[in-house]
C-alpha cells in the first residue's frame, strides 16, 4: 500500500482574511481555488528531500525521491545511516549531498540534533537552526517550515517565483527587500497562504496577468 498524501491545511479563514487585506490577492484566489500542496510532515524526510531537491528541476527530484521510497520506504535516520555513500549516490545524489544526508542522520542518531525539539520552537528560531546546519540555507530552512512543519506565516524573501508572483499581481518592475516587508505584514499571520498563491500566480494560473520587471536587453558585440 502506498503512503498517504499529506497536503498543507487551510480554509475559508485565511483566504477571506487574504481577500479583505487585498483586493487583487481576492481576485487571484477566486482565480486559481483551492490548492493542494503536498507536504512531508516527518521533519528529518522532509529535510533530506530538501537537499536531494538543490539545484535540480522538480521532476528531477520527484524521480530520486520515488527511487529512494520504493528502496527505502521510510526514509529515516536509522535507514540512510546503515547504506554506503556509494548506495546513496545510486539513487543518484552527488557526493556532495549524500555528505550533508549522512551527516544529518549521524547527527540525529548521536543526539546531537533534535529535530522534534527544533520543531517545537518559534519561527526565527526554527529558521536560525535550520538554516545552520550544512546543506541547509535560509531559503531551504523556510522551504521546510513551510512544506514540513506547516508554519502558517512564511513568505521567502529569497523565493524567486514569490518575487515574481508579487511583481505580476501588483505591476511592480522590481520587489526590493522594503516592499516585499510591506508585502509580509499585509498578508500576515497567513503568509504562508498568500505564498501558495503567488508561486500559482507566478506560473501563469492567473490569466491577464505579466511579469512587470524590465526586459534584459541582449549584449551587443563591439564593433573592431
Amino acid at each position: 500500500m502506498g503512503r498517504e498524501l499529506r497536503y498543507f491545511e487551510y480554509g475559508d479563514e485565511e483566504t477571506s482574511y487574504l481577500a479583505a487585506r487585498d483586493p487583487r490577492m481576492a481576485e487571484a484566489i477566486e482565480a486559481v481555488g483551492f490548492i493542494r500542496r503536498e507536504v512531508h510532515p516527518d521533519l528529518f524526510a522532509a529535510l533530506v528531500n530538501a537537499i536531494m531537491g538543490q539545484q535540480i528541476s522538480t521532476k528531477a527530484q520527484a524521480t530520486i525521491w520515488k527511487r529512494m521510497t520504493d528502496s527505502l520506504g521510510d526514509v529515516t535516520p536509522e535507514c540512510i545511516d546503515a547504506l554506503s555513500n556509494d548506495e546513496l549516490q545510486a539513487f543518484g545524489l552527488s557526493f556532495r549531498k549524500v555528505s550533508y544526508i549522512k551527516g544529518a542522520a549521524k547527527r540525529v542518531l548521536a543526539g546531537e540534533l533534535d529535530l522534534d525539539a527544533i520543531a517545537a520552537l518559534p519561527d526565527d528560531e526554527v529558521r536560525r537552526e535550520l538554516s545552520g546546519l550544512p546543506g541547509i540555507g535560509a531559503w531551504t530552512a523556510e522551504m521546510l517550515m513551510t512544506f514540513s512543519l506547516q508554519r502558517p506565516d512564511i513568505m521567502s524573501f529569497g523565493d524567486l517565483a514569490i518575487q515574481r508572483g508579487l511583481r505580476m499581481l501588483h505591476h511592480h518592475r522590481r520587489i526590493t527587500p522594503e516592499l516585499f516587508a510591506k508585502y509580509r505584514r499585509r498578508y500576515s499571520p497567513y503568509g504562508t497562504v498568500a505564498s501558495l498563491y503567488l508561486w500559482e500566480i507566478a506560473g501563469g494560473a492567473v490569466s491577464g496577468l505579466r511579469d512587470w520587471a524590465p526586459k534584459t536587453k541582449p549584449k551587443q558585440e563591439g564593433r573592431s
